[in-house]
């Protein structure tokens, strides 16, 4: 199985959508809300994302491959669903 984490907003509502996504599908990961996070977290996580040259939430890492926002066709297809 792939490993899937991601960086999300828990306000937002994409965020909650690609969160039910992995859920719907069965699929463990990890999280991290940026906006409930610590300062010291916040700024790795900003470190991360720009290191990746990510500028959006949800920002979601299946294995090596990134994925910006809310796109359950790439999700698909980065998994082999």
């Amino acid at each position: 199985m792939k490993k899937v984490s991601m960086y999300t907003l828990s306000t937002c509502p994409w965020c909650r959508k690609t969160k039910k996504f992995f859920t719907d599908h069965k699929i463990p990961f990890d999280f991290i809300d940026y906006d409930l996070a610590n300062e010291e977290t916040q700024n790795k996580i900003m470190a991360d994302m720009d290191r990746r040259n990510a500028h959006a939430f949800p920002f979601v890492m299946i294995d090596n491959d990134t994925v910006e926002g809310w796109n359950p066709d790439r999700y698909t297809q980065l998994l082999g669903l």
